[in-house]
Order: C-alpha cells, then sequence, then structure tokens
C-alpha cells in the first residue's frame, strides 16, 4: 500500500502505510541507528515527523486526491520510544478546507510514547513534472499522482 504520493523525506526514514481509510491512518516504523539520540531512543524529531504524517494521511483519508500542509502542531513526550514503533492517527473533525487530527506512536509493547494534535489545511495537489523554459508546468496542467 503506498501513499498516493512521491514523498522522498518518508521513503528515507522508512515510514509504511499499513492503514490509510475513512479516517484513520497507521504507519510502520523501525527507526535505524541514525535516527536515535544521545539516550539511544528513537529522537524526538524522527517521531514528530512520524505523527505529522501519520495525521496526514488521517486527514487525507477521507479524500485522497487532496493534499494537506500542517498549519499547526504540538506534541507530548510521554516515555521513549524503543524498538519498532507505530504511529496512530484518527480525522477529529473536518471543514471544507481544514481538518483537525490526533496521533500518538506506540512501542513494540503498545505504550504510547508520544501523542499530538494537529490542524491542516486542505489543498489542491500542485502539477509535478518537467517545467518550460519560462518555468511553467510543462504538462499542459496534468496532476500528477504518483
Amino acid at each position: 500500500m503506498g501513499f498516493g504520493v512521491a514523498i522522498p523525506f518518508v521513503n528515507h526514514l522508512g515510514f509504511e502505510l499499513v492503514l490509510f481509510d475513512g479516517g484513520l491512518s497507521e504507519l510502520a516504523y523501525t527507526p535505524k541507528a541514525e535516527h536515535m539520540n544521545s539516550f539511544a531512543v528513537t529522537h524526538g524529531g524522527a517521531l514528530m515527523t512520524l505523527l505529522d504524517v501519520t495525521m496526514a494521511v488521517a486527514a487525507r483519508s477521507v479524500q485522497k486526491d487532496m493534499g494537506v500542509v500542517t498549519i499547526e502542531m504540538k506534541t507530548t513526550f510521554m516515555q521513549p520510544a524503543r524498538g519498532a514503533l507505530a504511529g496512530k492517527g484518527r480525522l477529529l473533525h473536518r471543514s471544507a478546507t481544514m481538518a483537525f487530527v490526533e496521533g500518538t506512536v506506540f512501542d513494540e509493547a503498545g505504550r504510547a510514547c508520544a501523542h499530538s494534535t494537529g490542524t491542516f489545511k486542505y489543498v489542491r495537489r500542485l502539477p509535478t513534472g518537467p517545467k518550460s523554459a519560462n518555468g511553467q508546468d510543462a504538462t499542459n496542467g496534468v496532476i500528477s499522482t504518483d
């Protein structure tokens, strides 16, 4: 199962999409050595990225042709995140242009490690692909679905 778009940073971190439907999301993440902090647990920045993507996927799961951008995000770190992790997200409310979402990261024992709430704005996907000499989209308005 794919994210529906190419997200190079997500690919770099190795997130895997498990659930993407009906206002819910789940991502699997096995942190690598370079994703650890000086205490040998998953770095908070990696956890925040997992939460951001988890919430964005939950927001997009009800309208998969739209993109979302993060407007704000509040994160609480509850305990160290060790081993394989799961990010689970839930769309709480949406309007025509905004999504209000929550996400939690669980460790392999099922303990909550970090929790976020976030606000996301729905946006139309921008055309991607080759540009003409004047910087305009050279695909005649065809939107990439990657």
